[in-house]
């Protein structure tokens, strides 16, 4: 009896064994033979890893090929994930070494998910803690320095508005931008230039196919992309000229006591933006490398908002170089002749609105309304007008919408029309309204870029050509991508003779007019319009709208300065300075 139930204990032992053994085989078949591929492409995915190159952005140059924006190298601290986690002793010792608190530094490994992208734990390290690194490695197994092209606007905030910062991708960019090949922790142009043209001047990406060891310590590399640089910029501003209005802009600002400026500087011939100035401005380095909550804090508070680019997005009343406007459809429109004498009492006759400093000029024809900015003149020719054909000659200077210049967020500004009124503030048009459409007032809101627009078209005798600020975008090698020709966008319907009375009347305002006494023994003739548009908020803001030289204009400037006062005071210092800058006159 007890042999037969010990055979059976055995044979129960054995089909149990046999049981175990049948499963393992089994397990062992299906690893190998079933899901054999999947299990030698992970183990391969952790003998084989890839390390990124990042490829340098293109240099922005400037018209004569004097850089503006380069890269420089920036010297990373990063982890390289490995079998073993780095000790907590070295990261201690890495943390008092880079003044970086351990916990942080915690949390980025812990966010850390896909097992071997390097830990970028802080970027733009000082030479120093680089060589700390590589003398001391046996102190820091894991960590490694990486060098990556890092954007450096040597300018600082000079032509910052222009130029634009790149920074990091966000959540929401990437999902617009995935499917053109951006990947997170990319490096994205966000603003200016380089957001407008970055697919084509962040380069491709390059990178190592490497062979690590079990403890992740590489063996040999086993593949090399090059990274292939971004296409360079070739601008179409001068360098020194910009240099010059943006000295000239702060110069004044302290002088009138104000805290915000924009310059526009443009060839009326080919629509080539020449210089861009808003104040006050930031330093683009500052996101390039990582802005900090400080910095970022001081920008954001600033009542002035230092991230507009106040040449673009700025919306203003124009003031009297409106007048520009009223003048020409006056003329146009055949409501005045050029030698017609308004009577100036100091008042409109049917309104009583005022002139700018209550002076009376008496008989005055068009030139001379123009050459002394007159606001009765100008009033009657709004009443003759009437707001509707003022509103079409507004629009057809190209007024009330974007001008098309390759930069991002541009404003459109507005045409004074009753059905702005109506839709708005659901009431009916009145005289007065029109009378102060006719001087630049009310509902008159233009961008300082615009401006530059309509006395580029009156300098460029009619035609609109589309601002831009780029002439040439080429690679490395010198292969010309993309070259930008002058584009007329619109062209005034009006006689020769009309835009030439204009002139005229605008060159009078620098020889006897109100801007008389800046350009007083100026060598180069010139024409301008000063205006000073009322402000609710404040001090007036102060315009000058400029061209030179007359006979064959080069160069329109648009300058207006906020709460800076009469735009005699203000803001022809400003436009004088840059002038002479682009005519070499010292």
């Amino acid at each position: 009896m007890e042999v037969d139930e010990y055979a059976g204990r055995v044979k129960l032992l054995g089909f149990f064994a046999s049981l175990v053994i049948i499963v393992l085989l089994s397990r062992v078949f299906y690893l190998q033979i079933i899901d054999g591929e999947k299990y030698a492409s992970l183990a391969e995915g952790n003998r084989i890893r890839i390390i990124k190159e990042i490829a340098p952005r293109g240099t922005f140059y400037d018209r004569n090929g004097k850089p503006l924006v380069l890269n420089r190298p920036n010297f990373i601290v990063t982890i390289i994930p490995r079998v073993e986690p780095v000790k907590e002793e070295v990261l201690a010792r890495l943390s008092k070494l880079l003044n970086v608190p351990l916990e942080e530094i915690h949390k980025k490994i812990e966010a850390q998910t896909s097992g071997f992208d390097p830990i970028y734990i802080k970027q733009d390290v000082s030479l120093d803690i680089v060589t700390i690194i590589e003398e001391q490695k046996h102190l820091y197994p894991g960590v490694i320095i990486e060098v990556q092209p890092t954007r450096d606007y040597i300018l600082r905030e000079m032509g910052a508005h222009m130029f634009g910062y790149v920074s990091e991708i966000n959540d929401a960019e990437l999902e617009k931008k995935k499917g053109d090949g951006y990947k997170s922790g990319d490096i994205i142009g966000k603003f200016g230039l380089e957001r407008i043209y970055d697919q084509l001047i962040r380069g491709v990406d390059g990178g190592e196919q490497v062979e690590v060891d079990v403890s992740g310590k590489p063996v040999q590399i086993l593949g090399l992309k090059e990274p292939i640089p971004g296409a360079d910029l070739y601008l179409t501003i001068d360098k020194d000229l910009q240099l010059a209005a943006e000295q000239a802009v702060d110069e004044q600002l302290k002088t009138v006591h104000a805290n915000a400026a924009a310059v526009v500087a443009m060839n009326p011939q080919t629509g080539e933006i020449l210089a861009m100035v808003s104040r006050p401005a930031f330093d683009p380095n500052l996101f390039a490398r990582g802005i900090s909550t400080k910095d970022w804090k001081k920008i954001n508070d600033n009542p002035y908002h230092p991230m507009d680019n106040k040449a673009i997005t700025g919306e203003y009343p124009p003031g009297s170089t409106f007048k520009i406007v009223t003048g020409t459809a006056a003329l146009a429109a055949g409501r005045v002749t050029p030698e017609e004498k308004i009577f100036d009492a100091g008042y409109h006759w049917i309104i009583p609105k005022t002139n700018a400093s209550g002076e009376a000029l008496g008989y005055i024809n068009f030139k001379e309304a123009m050459a002394h900015s007159d606001n009765v003149y100008f009033y009657e020719m709004g009443n003759r007008l009437g707001i509707d054909e003022l509103e079409k000659y507004a629009r057809m200077f190209g007024l009330g919408k974007e001008t098309g210049i390759d930069l991002p967020y541009e404003s459109d500004g507005l045409v004074a029309n009753q059905a702005y009124k109506k839709r708005v503030y659901e009431e009916d048009w009145y005289l007065a309204e029109t009378f102060d459409a006719a001087i630049g007032q009310g509902f008159q809101l233009v961008t300082p870029l615009q401006a530059a627009m309509v006395m580029g078209e009156i300098a460029a005798n009619g035609k609109r050509y589309r601002p831009h600020c780029i002439s040439k975008i080429q690679t490395q090698d010198g292969t010309v991508l993309t070259e930008f020709k002058p584009e007329i966008m619109g062209e005034l319907d009006v006689s020769p003779s009309v835009i030439r009375l204009v002139q005229e009347g605008l060159h009078e305002v620098t020889t006897y007019g109100t801007g008389a006494s800046s350009f007083r023994g100026f060598p180069i003739p010139v024409a301008g319009k000063t205006g000073t548009a009322e402000n609710p908020h404040g001090r007036d803001h102060g315009w000058f709208v400029g061209y030179g030289p007359f006979d064959n204009p080069n160069i329109v400037v648009a300058v207006v300065v906020e709460q800076g006062g009469f735009g005699s005071v203000s803001a022809v210092p400003i436009g004088k300075k840059i002038l002479e800058a682009a005519f070499h006159i010292k």
